[in-house]
């Protein structure tokens, strides 16, 4: 990656940070922008988002995310369009890292467990 474009995926994390919190339910699940990967044409924007709740609940958010990323663009253009000529189309994936990492440390701990067992 480019400065440039690093520069623009810290604005942009930090900003759709910003915008999830106030626009989404807060009874609803914990969700962060994890990372924004964006193209080198700053065309579009790939955003992770980490959710934290039930497999129903994540589906929920990710349903909504798809539905109003019209609305979430726009709402994004309002607060950077001093920034950019154009504002980057906006792309949402669900960051399953946190779940990943937790089961590979319940594998390794099962490992030790069952290698202190036998011996």
């Amino acid at each position: 990656m480019s400065i440039r474009t690093d520069k623009v995926s810290s604005l942009l994390i930090k900003e759709l940070s910003d915008i999830l919190q106030r626009e989404l339910p807060r009874s609803g699940p914990l969700v962060t922008v994890s990372e924004v990967k964006i193209t080198p044409d700053l065309g579009i924007a790939r955003a992770y988002i980490s959710i934290i709740g039930t497999e129903e609940q994540r589906e929920e958010v990710m349903k909504n995310l798809h539905a109003e990323t019209k609305t979430l663009r726009k709402l994004l253009s309002a607060r950077i369009r001093h920034q950019f000529r154009r504002i980057p189309e906006l792309e949402f994936f669900e960051d399953r890292l946190f779940e990943q990492a937790n089961r590979i440390d319940q594998l390794l701990k099962s490992v030790r467990s069952s290698s202190e067992e036998k011996e």
